[in-house]
This record gives C-alpha cells, structure tokens and sequence, in this order.
C-alpha cells in the first residue's frame, strides 16, 4: 500500500470546532436569554407543569415505601402512648375511686356528726358561670370584664373562682357585664386560712405579681410551702377554697414583723372561664334586731324637747 492512500484526516473524535471560549460564551449567553425570558414571559411554565404532571405518578410510586414506614412508625408509637395512656388512666380511675370512696364515707360521717350535734347543714352555694371579655386597660391595676351582670343574678363583692381555687371578687356591677378586681391587684384582700398551723390571717395583693401576708409577726408560725385557703370567717368567700401557696418568708430582725410573699393558685394572667359565686352572707339569716332598753323605775322618762 503506498502511502499517498493512507487518509489522513483526523477522525471524528479529534475533529476540532468551535474553541472552548466560544462555547462557553454562546451557552452562556443562552442560558441568561432563557432565565430572562422565562422571568418575564414565563415560557418553561408550561413545561414545568407537563413535567411535573408526568413525574407525579413516579414521585407517588417512590414516596409510598417511604410513606408506609413512616406511617408504621406512628401506628407502633401511636400504640404504645395510647397503651401508657390507658394505664395511666387505670391507675388514675382506682386513686379516685379509692378517694370517692373516702369521700362518700366523710360525707356520711359529717351528716350524721352534725345531726347528732344539731347543726344545721353546710351552706349550697349557687354559681353562676361567666366568660372574660377583656382585661381592664389601667397598667396599674388587675381587673376583668366579664359577660355576666345584674340581669344574670350577680352581685357586688361576690367570689370569683375557677377550677383551680380563687380568682378575685366582683367590685362593680353594670347591667350585662361586671368588673373582677384580680387577687394581684394593689387594693385586693382576702381572709385566709393556713391548713397546716390552723391559723387565720389576711392576704393583701400588689405584691411581685402575687400577695403577701401583712402583720404577720417575726415568730410566727408559717412556712414556704403552707397552703393557704379560705377561711370563711368573712361572711362573702365559703371556706376550703384555695387562694395560695406561701413561697418565701423573710424574718427581719430589725422589725417586729415578717414578710410573707405567697403565690396565687390560679395563674391570674390566662383565666378565660369562670364562676361567679353568691357571697355566703346573702344565705345567713339577716341578725335580729336590737330589743328596745326598759326605762328604770322610779325615774322619768324624757319627753320630746320643744
């Protein structure tokens, strides 16, 4: 074979074209044409859609395993939380069976203790339920607005109470809403009642967000942790509701007295329902009237002056 018939022509793997610089500038400037066209005439919309569409049955078909170990998962989690919740539950059921129990044999035991003693049975108090408006817009003081009023039944300086003790009393009465002064408020006080030394004293509000016991002396017998309850010697709240916890006590040697700072039982900023409760007094008999004093004999008595 001579040589002259050899082809020498580079094969198609090393035939030269456009350089390098060129290429990247040609797709570069097509790919700013396209981003820039797409933005203002939105030309792949239709394309992203159509794609989106036909992948739509792939992505559902490979996300399903996916799915069902995942919704596995929350079945055997889902089982086993409602299993620790039903123990709980039984376990919750037999403590407050056990204390209605209790509780049914103290009733008992109270009815026939006051028979025996004749005295006359415990106080029904009505309740009358009520919702928050609003709160009062004065920064300095702790007051509500709630929907019931003088059409509803309720009265000034009745309780105010939810289900975890005491909240305030009523200090205003309008026709269809009230005013309730908050037990945090600077100008609020309740009687109160320490169940574990037994003794009766006052708590004042506007103290730190909560109250504080005042005129307590220096030794006297109170503790943090004492709960406080009311003590119903006031004629407006019923006894055994729960006002507060002391938190801290501070014995100043200086002074004859003690410093008692105690914490609501209710968080006073998140109440929404309550119930507004008869004042006691309204229940007691009104007091008999004073008997007229008898002249003494062998004087006069005085006539009308002229």
């Amino acid at each position: 074979m001579s040589l002259g018939s050899i082809d020498r022509t580079p094969p198609p793997f090393f035939r030269q074209g456009p350089s390098a610089l060129t290429k990247f500038a040609l797709f570069s400037a097509l790919a700013v044409f396209l981003m820039a066209a797409d933005t203002r005439f939105q030309m792949t919309q239709p394309l992203r859609a159509a794609v989106a569409t036909a992948l739509l049955p792939a992505q559902r078909a490979l996300m399903a395993p996916v799915d069902l170990m995942a919704d596995a998962g929350d079945h055997v989690q889902g089982l086993r939380a409602a299993r620790s919740a039903e123990a709980a539950a039984r376990a919750e059921l037999a403590r407050l069976s056990l204390r209605a129990a209790q509780v049914e044999r103290l009733g008992d035991e109270n009815a026939r203790l006051r028979a025996l003693l004749d005295l006359k049975p415990a106080l029904a108090v009505k309740a009358i339920s009520a919702q928050v408006m609003y709160e009062a817009a004065d920064p300095y003081s702790r007051k509500l607005f709630i929907d019931r009023g003088a059409a509803n039944g309720v009265v000034a300086g009745s309780p105010v109470v939810n289900e975890l003790g005491v909240v305030g009393q009523v200090t205003r009465v309008y026709p269809l809403t009230s005013i309730v002064t908050l037990l945090s408020d600077r100008d609020a006080a309740i009687p109160v009642y320490n169940a574990r030394s037994q003794q009766r004293s006052a708590a004042f509000g506007g103290v730190e967000g909560g109250m504080e016991l005042r005129f307590m002396a220096g030794n006297a017998d109170v503790q943090a942790g004492d709960v406080l309850t009311t003590s119903g010697v006031d004629g407006i709240y019923p006894p055994g509701l729960s006002v507060g916890r002391v938190t801290r006590v501070d014995r100043r040697a200086d002074t004859g007295f003690a410093r008692v700072v105690v914490t609501p039982s209710v968080k006073l900023d998140s109440v929404r329902h309550l119930l507004v409760l008869e004042p006691i007094g309204r229940q007691l008999p009104a007091p008999p009237a004073p008997e007229p004093v008898p002249d003494k004999p062998g004087k006069a008595s005085k006539g009308p002056k002229p």
